[in-house]
């Protein structure tokens, strides 16, 4: 596996933000016959296949053939349906519709579509990477640098002031006026001009686009009402402990014997699971009430691309393997089985059918005030306890890493003592708390990779 530096991911993200752009921009151009603009920001960047291929290049680089197109497709598709709705979230807006071609999921996505993002993934992937490797190779590394920084601080310029003209937080300038008696006429009168060419230019880039009314929910003293932040969060926690628990039970059923399978030193908790839940239901809550099949197909496909991808996240971070199913009929290199996804399509099905309507009513009948300081309070546990079990794990790492080289140098005792006296305060800390005996007993298949 290759691990890309921070400045390689960088320019891949530019690099592919300007192609994609180029690539919308010619196509609308040609169907309406005039230049049109086609990207959220005003620079030439579509930062959505920028995120795409960043995530591609890291999650799939060791698929070929078929497999990479196919989770390139599935990839590239999430990110658009992901970008649809925030873009009518934060815009209130549809920029693209894709209801009147077949195979098509509420316009946001369709077979087609996701078939010709596949193709492009799997050429990004394995061989548009290699030449922009190639060139920052051969080009002068301080500008490469400076011309990087400089992309950085004006991308970040413009998403921000895009942002908030697009979402309406500088549409009433009059407003920042009466709150602050020193702004000038002229600096409101700029704002509007903006705001003016922004629309405008969204407009030419997106002349279907179309207004859509946010629906506003009463409260009615209801705690965690619909598919709101509470209520996700609540579902991750509850998550990530019925998924360590089944996983428990699974193992003591086929392995027969008692074994940890937390995802942190805190806890029985499987992030991984209560991830797969939350996100699960905050993608396809409104789609809850349909088939079982759609359910099922739709559960296989974004669990196994959601566990191949925590697979190789892992190892990249914390340079372990948690899971390996080589041993496994058709497996993906030991990442993903078919099995096992066909038990994400399962446990999608079970999940929408069975158990979130009455989680869902549990959790909505708890008492407002009492429900969001709790809420508050499993969060900020959760957050502790991911970022120490993730400091445990890097230490973890570096302590089977350093054995290795001592064993193969043959270190002696005074280059070890050496080695402990630059120990950071951190590092003493993990080493006496979460040895080597006590994270092998709550990662017992953590394996060096």
């Amino acid at each position: 596996m290759k691990y890309f530096t921070g400045y390689e991911l960088l320019w891949i993200f530019f690099v592919y933000s300007f192609l994609g752009w180029v690539l919308e921009t010619a196509t609308t151009t040609l169907k309406q016959r005039k230049f049109a603009n086609r990207g959220l920001v005003n620079g030439p960047f579509c930062v959505i296949y920028g995120i795409t291929v960043v995530l591609m290049s890291v999650g799939l680089q060791e698929l070929s053939g078929i497999w990479l197109f196919l989770f390139a497709a599935v990839y590239a598709t999430v990110a658009e349906w992901i970008s649809g709705h925030l873009i009518e979230k934060v815009f209130h807006e549809r920029w693209w519709d894709y209801s009147k071609r077949k195979r098509n999921l509420d316009g946001y996505i369709c077979v087609s579509a996701s078939a010709f993002w596949g193709l492009l993934g799997y050429i990004a992937v394995r061989f548009g990477n290699r030449f922009i490797i190639f060139l920052l190779k051969i080009l002068p590394h301080i500008f490469m640098k400076v011309l990087l920084l400089a992309l950085i601080v004006l991308m970040f310029i413009d998403i921000f002031a895009s942002v908030m003209l697009l979402s309406g937080k500088s549409r009433n300038p009059e407003k920042w006026a009466a709150a602050d008696a020193g702004i000038d006429r002229v600096s409101i009168g700029l704002q509007r001009k903006i705001n003016n060419l922004i629309e405008r230019r969204i407009r030419k880039a997106y002349p279907k686009a179309v207004k859509t009314e946010e629906t506003k929910k009463g409260d009615d003293g209801v705690f965690a009402g619909g598919c709101c932040f509470y209520k996700i969060v609540l579902l991750f926690i509850v998550g990530a402990f019925l998924g360590d628990v089944t996983e428990t039970i699974f193992c003591r059923v086929t392995v027969g014997i008692w074994m940890s399978r937390s995802s942190v030193v805190w806890g029985p908790f499987s992030i991984v699971w209560g991830l797969a839940l939350a996100l699960v239901t905050l993608f396809l809550y409104k789609y809850k009430d349909r088939s079982e099949s759609f359910l099922f197909l739709t559960g296989t496909l974004l669990g196994g691309a959601y566990e191949y991808l925590c697979s190789v996240f892992t190892e990249i971070v914390f340079g372990k393997v948690f899971w390996d199913y080589s041993g496994i009929p058709f497996n993906l290199g030991g990442r993903i089985n078919l099995l096992y996804c066909f038990f994400w399509g399962i446990a999608a099905v079970i999940w929408f059918k069975k158990f979130f309507p009455k989680i869902e009513m549990v959790i909505e009948k708890i008492p407002v005030k009492f429900g969001k300081a709790v809420t508050w309070c499993l969060l900020v546990f959760m957050v502790c306890n991911i970022f120490v079990s993730c400091m445990a794990l890097v230490r973890y790492d570096e302590r089977s890493r350093n054995n290795t080289t001592m064993q193969s140098e043959q270190t002696e005792s005074s280059d070890v003592a050496d080695l402990d006296k630059n120990l950071k305060s951190w590092q003493r800390w993990m080493d006496k708390h979460y040895d080597d005996a006590k994270m092998k007993e709550i990662y017992p298949n953590a394996k060096q990779k």
